[in-house]
């Protein structure tokens, strides 16, 4: 769990039970004592929401800070500084994005949730132990007469199963209990101060509990207790919700019972409750007929009040039961404990070979992916990383400068931004810019203008149209391609730039060739590379590094992507050299 994990696990379980509590109380009279106890089960779904992995939430987006331009910390290398001293066709200048470090945060809470489970459990174990001790001093019930009732309130509610019922001087409160081998379990000498009838209502009650699988229920409400144990607001509701289950079989019991036995059950349970004032104790893993003097007033309260239920009621029941559904569903497209499924993309091609490059990638986590117009072969180094998606950076200037175009907000004849008299970092960047020089010294403010100019919703559009990567562009204008939320993976870039290349999606063919003008790097020996490097940087420190491109050669084309990852240093200059060995020893270029 991590500082947003937990967040949104707060957030939704928190929410959740404040919005379930409301609804019980404006719809008291509209919900039927099941249906009032059902509702605790959407939140037990709810509660399960922030750990099923699902893409349709982005969160990592919120905490990065959307600063200035002006306020970014700059981080620079070109490729001329590599060991590859001989290229120098392109300026690897990037932007350091500012991000809250979480890291300490993260680990702290990790150490506490797990601290805090691991107490819990300890608790639930003891409390398992005191029922293995109350298993071993409970004994068989002698009186006939009991155990000739007890097999009639089987039959009565239709129970087949064998169930052990026995007497426990441990215990002050009848309680059933057992997952595997369930147990009836009755305080001593109870038969001198109840009557038959009385003992009829009690093993009505346990029983409906067997009956309704309150017993595996109340394991599953236990475990929910240990993962949240941090937030009141569960505490509050998993109290509430054993009360419901109580009333709920008490109701239960109600409905087997003549209208004139009503006041007779609920006597019997106060009667019960005098008998064991001074008893308070309370086993999680067990349904105990007795409870607070709060809970047994409200239970004394719904017998009172009980009436036959319409089937008015049970249509408003489930009416109100499906609109709270409806709600605890609609969380589900902006919660999830981690976006693994929208992290990476599902890639199946028939003609796919992985390869070994690790040699070339020392020091780096990263991925190559190589793919061949003429043979439509896919050369893949390592799979997992290839199809995960992280931030395009500068790579993605490529589609911001095509889509400029597309929206005539610059023109194959005149693409010139005039610089806006702020001083950056990069001398370069400090004039006038073309697409030709914005694209050569990654001119970051000038794609971010152009932007700004074709608008959120036509960039939107545009990215649904050539489907670029997650194509979430939620975290803004100036920042969504530099470490946020806009993400793409290595074989997404390849597939990208082919169609980019092959127009697949028809825009205007003088575009694509201003675009490839654009990113064309250098030509020897009839073979022309072009592509375009890219480099993350939070917190003034580099952690990932692109070179996308293609070779074109007389025979084919093929298309790269090459991402490398690691703590500091991980440069599009880098990447690229990663990139050139390897096409060189193919004897691709």
């Amino acid at each position: 769990m991590d500082f947003i994990h937990f967040m949104i696990s707060f957030m939704v379980s928190s929410f959740t039970v404040v919005v379930i509590t409301l609804i019980r109380k404006l719809f008291k009279n509209q919900l039927s004592a099941k249906w009032r106890y059902h509702l605790w089960f959407l939140l037990l779904f709810a509660l399960t929401l922030p750990f099923i992995p699902t893409h349709y939430l982005h969160v990592g987006n919120y905490l990065s800070m959307d600063g200035k331009q002006a306020n970014q910390t700059p981080s620079s290398t070109t490729l001329a500084e590599e060991p590859q001293a001989e290229v120098n066709w392109m300026q690897d200048f990037s932007v350091s994005v500012n991000r809250m470090d979480l890291t300490a945060l993260n680990e702290i809470l990790v150490v506490i949730w797990i601290l805090g489970m691991l107490l819990f459990t300890a608790l639930t174990i003891h409390s398992w132990l005191k029922l293995k001790k109350i298993k071993r001093a409970t004994y068989s019930i002698g009186n006939n007469e009991i155990l000739s009732l007890f097999e009639q309130c089987k039959q009565r509610l239709n129970v087949t199963k064998q169930i052990n019922i026995g007497i426990s001087p441990l215990v002050k409160s009848p309680m059933t209990f057992g997952l595997f081998k369930t147990y009836i379990v009755l305080p001593s000498h109870f038969e001198k101060w109840l009557s038959m009838e009385e003992i009829k209502y009690i093993l009505l009650h346990e029983l409906n509990h067997y009956k309704y699988k309150d017993i595996a229920i109340n394991y599953l409400v236990v475990m929910y207790q240990i993962v949240y144990w941090f937030n009141p607001f569960v505490w509050f509701a998993f109290k509430e919700m054993r009360l419901d289950r109580e009333i709920a079989c008490d109701i239960a019991v109600l409905k087997l019972l003549d209208k004139q036995k009503y006041r007779v059950y609920g006597n019997t349970i106060i009667n019960f409750v005098d008998k064991n004032s001074q008893s308070r104790e309370h086993f999680i893993l067990t349904n105990q007929l007795n409870g607070s003097k709060r809970q047994i007033k409200r239970r004394i309260e719904s017998i009172a009040s009980y009436t036959t239920e319409s089937k008015l009621l049970k249509l408003k029941s489930l009416a109100i039961f499906m609109l709270v559904g409806l709600f605890v569903t609609s969380q589900i497209p902006i919660i999830s404990a981690t976006t693994a499924e929208d992290n990476h993309h599902k890639f199946k091609h028939e003609r796919t070979i992985y390869e070994d490059l690790s040699n070339y990638f020392v020091g780096y986590e990263g991925s190559f992916v190589l793919y061949s117009i003429q043979d439509e072969t896919y050369r893949i180094y390592n799979e997992e990383k290839s199809t995960l998606r992280v931030s395009p950076n500068s790579t993605y200037k490529i589609y911001s400068a095509l889509f400029g175009l597309e929206s005539n907000v610059i023109t194959n004849e005149n693409s010139t931004l005039k610089w806006n008299g702020m001083q950056y970092p990069y001398d370069s960047w400090n004039q006038d810019q073309n697409l030709t020089t914005a694209m050569k010294n990654s001119v970051s403010w000038y794609f971010q203008r152009l932007d700004q100019h074709v608008s959120k919703d036509n960039i939107q559009a545009y990215l649904k149209t050539i489907n670029y990567g997650n194509k979430d562009i939620s975290a803004g204008l100036s920042n969504y391609w530099l470490e946020s939320s806009l993400k793409v993976s290595p074989i997404e870039q390849v597939n990208a730039l082919k169609d980019f290349y092959t127009n697949k999606y028809g825009f205007k063919d003088k575009n694509i060739q201003t675009v490839k003008d654009a990113i064309k790097l250098e030509e020897k020996d009839g073979m022309i590379l072009s592509g375009k490097t890219g480099t993350g940087s939070v917190n003034g420190k580099n952690i990932s590094g692109w070179f996308i491109g293609y070779v074109e050669t007389e025979a084919d084309t093929f298309f790269f992507a090459t991402n490398i990852q690691n703590e500091a240093s991980s440069y599009g200059s880098k990447a690229a050299e990663i990139t050139l060995s390897i096409l060189r020893d193919k004897d691709i270029y």
